[in-house]
């Protein structure tokens, strides 16, 4: 048999109750600690202790795409001290990029096209490459769709973040939580100074992605069942719960409720039925 082992260890002498710290022992920043959870964590995009994951995130091909940022570039544009948040990429020299290792004035020249070329990515890609935890491309999409501008996202309430659809409260305070952070919004306008979007904008939607959006409101006539209209209607929306800027049409059938009061607010053009079928006839 194999004999039982006893270790005994000496309690120190000065021991001291361990209290978790209220600021990140990295960069200071608040520590965030959701109610229920067990993890404490740093929210601030550009702590040193993650900076240089956050960079190869931004830089992902699902993100904004530039080609030719990877770890081996990364880690000397961190080590060197050239690049402490991702904003920093955007202020980045020929010579700077030249002088790295494996790097001649050519790929200097690609790569700094690359991050250039990355400004006229859609909000969507912005959204998602800032790595807010738990929005990944589809919900950041789903964002871009309802917000105008990351400073709109950036401002909305948990409430307001919960209309979006597939957005819950675990996410909406996520995204809350983000924001809230001083470096985070700090980040925001160091990208807007960049130039990454315009007026808080990002410069283009992704052709591919945008589509007309329609909402629908109250019961449909009695010439078309529900379940019939509504499939029909799904072949030209978006979604048919949430009115934003964003939204080109609300279809209103009877008691449409306070969404129709929404949609006048906001100016968005509102349609009847009949209205509505003889648009789609002409598309």
């Amino acid at each position: 048999m194999i004999p039982h082992v006893l270790k005994v260890v000496k309690e120190g002498k000065n021991r001291k109750p361990f209290r978790m710290p209220k600021h990140c022992p990295e960069c200071g920043s608040t520590i965030h600690h959701v109610e229920g959870e067990v993890a404490y964590r740093c929210v601030n995009a550009a702590c040193p202790a993650k900076r240089k994951e956050s960079i190869l995130h931004f830089a992902s091909r699902h993100a904004m795409n530039i080609d030719g940022l990877g770890d081996k570039i990364v880690d000397q544009l961190v080590d060197k001290g050239l690049v402490k948040d991702v904003a920093d990429l955007y202020a980045l020299k020929e010579d700077e990029v030249a002088g790295l290792e494996r790097m001649g004035e050519k790929s200097a020249q690609n790569l700094l096209e690359e991050i250039e070329a990355s400004k006229k990515n859609s909000l969507a890609r912005l959204i998602y490459a800032l790595g807010i935890q738990f929005v990944g491309e589809r919900t950041a999409q789903l964002l871009a769709e309802h917000f105008s501008s990351l400073e709109e996202l950036a401002a909305a309430k948990e409430e307001e973040l919960e209309e979006v659809p597939e957005v819950g409260p675990k996410v909406a305070a996520s995204i809350v939580e983000f924001f809230s952070e001083p470096a985070n919004r700090q980040l925001i306008k160091k990208l807007r100074k960049a130039g990454c979007f315009d007026g808080g904008k990002a410069c283009r939607e992704e052709p591919e992605t945008r589509r007309q959006e329609f909402c629908v409101y109250g019961e449909p006539g009695e010439s078309q069942p529900r379940r019939g209209r509504r499939a029909r209607y799904t072949k030209r929306r978006e979604s048919f719960g949430v009115v934003s800027k964003k939204t080109d049409y609300v279809v209103v059938g009877t008691d449409p409720g306070s969404k129709y009061d929404k949609a006048k607010e906001l100016g968005v053009t509102i349609l009847s039925e009949s209205e509505f079928e003889k648009l789609l006839a002409l598309k």
